[in-house]
């Protein structure tokens, strides 16, 4: 009865139609998982079943478009399943053993700490008049909207340190001057999240080279990673879409829609009412470019040497030695931490601030940060889940297996398992650690050249699951850094997540063949480009 009122009050035309049926969807098929399980004894742990919760909260994200109570459903599938629906004990495996689990762990606090720094310092920032002092100091040297994303491009390429740092930095640096050129936050928000992790694993002194070199048991991590490269064919790729679109002027998909509303001044949806929630309260208050710039110079400053701190500069190792041993997260607090002090100090100095005032951005970048903060438990949450339910293991057999006899394709496959998995799982360092090992297994010995192309297909392939992904980290960050909301992004650059990683299919393909990277990327270029001239082409006919 209750269903059936229920599916009564779903009425067609509706937006929430097809959220309604969704959800009637998911509870009906756990229904059925909860009946397989307990009676037919259905294994779930080390199978494909333990991909079900995070395909649930991406599915369930997507539809519905709230990506809160998607993720929390994924991470409610997962503790259930874990513990056989028996639910006193899945309950404990959704608490203490997950949420408050995650949340304990050293990693994520850290991140977690950086996040409330970084925004206690956008707050510092924007009171002091030094966000829209750069706004109008960078307005009068880029012209255009053009110039704008160009810009935006080169200070992300330029911080390639770590992709979180990435992105709430260009974020707070670049909102100003895109906002100024009425880019839409959506815009924004990809060309923040197009030049994190893209950037970082192209970059040989960063924490991604850092991960990638420790994932490579038996081989000069580095060396394989600086190898690798000029193979990186989504993440190269990636940079030049940004180039095309940008020069051609060229959008589409949903972005078309917000970048159009946009320039009609509104910069966050498709819906005018958000213009004046966005707007910065502190917007017009009169400051300095200085009053910016010298607290992210301390910021980028204090990240870096807290990074080659923790990897053992200071005990005499050499630079790269360091970065490559470095703790991201405890280097990112410190350094983050002493840049807050001197930042606080300078403002003092200046008298730009009072003490008090400084203080009061503490729980204001707090709460500015608290929705990213909040997915990222989640999805960290639903991370722990899948790995205890053992997907790593089952993707890890399934992977081992399809590798013999393909040899020249086998880029081109890793390349999208490696989506699959980081698109479920939201990490791509946890598909470096899946892949890259048996890629090694595979092709140390028989053939090292086609083991460089694959290691490289594999992180191309995590970068871009990454980007697809929802309960990506980098995702939310990127969000966070353009203020802008979360799933406008994530729908916003997936048709330009998957044109790229359809021509990186195309160009790794070739280069399974060839192990040329040159001949490779130039017909990758190429393809891209074309594709674009076809794409503009057909809006343009469309128009006539």
């Amino acid at each position: 009865m209750v269903l059936q009122n229920f599916l009564k009050s779903i009425k067609p035309g509706k937006p929430k139609t097809l959220t309604n049926a969704a959800f009637i969807v998911v509870v009906l098929f756990l229904g059925w998982l909860n009946y397989a399980v307990a009676y037919e004894h259905m294994p779930i742990h080390n199978t494909v079943w333990a991909l079900t919760p995070p395909l649930i909260a991406i599915t369930m994200a997507l539809i519905t478009k709230e990506v809160y109570s998607s993720l929390f459903l994924g991470v409610l599938t997962g503790a259930m399943l874990n513990q056989d629906f028996e639910p006193v004990r899945g309950l404990n495996q959704l608490f203490p053993d997950g949420i408050m689990s995650v949340l304990a762990d050293k990693w994520n606090i850290g991140i977690l700490l950086f996040l409330v720094i970084l925004g206690t310092m956008v707050q510092m920032m924007n009171r002091t008049g030094g966000s829209a002092a750069f706004g109008a100091w960078a307005s009068r040297r880029i012209k255009g909207r053009v110039g704008a994303q160009l810009a935006t491009m080169l200070l992300g390429c330029l911080i390639f340190i770590d992709d979180y740092f990435n992105c709430l930095t260009v974020g707070s640096v670049m909102r100003p001057v895109t906002d100024k050129y009425r880019i839409s936050r959506a815009k924004l928000a990809y060309l923040i999240d197009s030049t994190a992790a893209p950037v970082c694993i192209i970059a040989p002194i960063s924490s991604w080279a850092a991960a990638v070199s420790g994932f490579v048991k038996g081989e000069n991590g580095i060396s394989i990673f600086i190898q690798s490269i000029p193979y990186n064919f989504y993440a190269l790729l990636t940079l030049l879409m940004i180039v095309f679109i940008t020069f051609m002027k060229l959008d589409y998909g949903t972005m078309l829609l917000h970048e159009r509303n946009a320039e009609k001044g509104d910069l966050f949806s498709t819906g005018t009412q958000e213009t004046a929630r966005e707007k910065d309260p502190d917007e017009g208050i009169p400051g300095s470019v200085s009053d910016l710039l010298i607290p992210v110079g301390f910021l980028i400053i204090g990240c870096v040497i807290g990074m080659i701190y923790t990897g053992g500069f200071f005990s005499g190792k050499d630079f790269i030695t360091a970065f490559a041993a470095s703790n991201a997260s405890v280097g990112l607090v410190m350094g983050s931490a002493v840049a807050l002090i001197f930042t606080v100090a300078y403002y003092l100095i200046r008298q730009s601030m009072s003490f008090g005032d400084c203080m009061n951005c503490l729980p204001e970048g707090f709460k500015q940060m608290v929705p990213a903060m909040l997915i990222l438990t989640f999805a960290w949450t639903l991370k722990h889940m899948t790995d205890t339910l053992g997907a790593a293991v089952y993707v890890a057999g399934l992977m081992e297996h399809t590798a013999n006899g393909l040899m020249s394709f086998l880029p081109a496959v890793i390349f999208v398992v490696a989506i699959g998995l980081a698109f479920a799982s939201g990490t791509s360092w946890g598909t470096f650690g899946i892949l890259i090992p048996i890629v090694i297994s595979c092709f140390q010995e028989i053939d090292p050249e086609l083991m460089i192309i694959s290691i490289s297909a594999c992180m191309a392939g995590a970068v871009c699951g990454d980007h697809c992904s929802p309960i990506s980290d980098t995702t939310i960050m990127s969000s966070a850094g353009a203020q802008c909301d979360h799933m406008n992004h994530v729908i916003t650059q997936l048709p330009y997540s998957l044109t790229v990683a359809a021509v990186s299919f195309f160009t790794f393909l070739v280069a399974g063949f060839t192990k040329s990277a040159l001949l490779s990327l130039t017909c990758g270029t190429v393809t891209l480009l074309l594709l674009f001239l076809f794409i503009r082409r057909k809006q343009r006919s469309l128009a006539d």
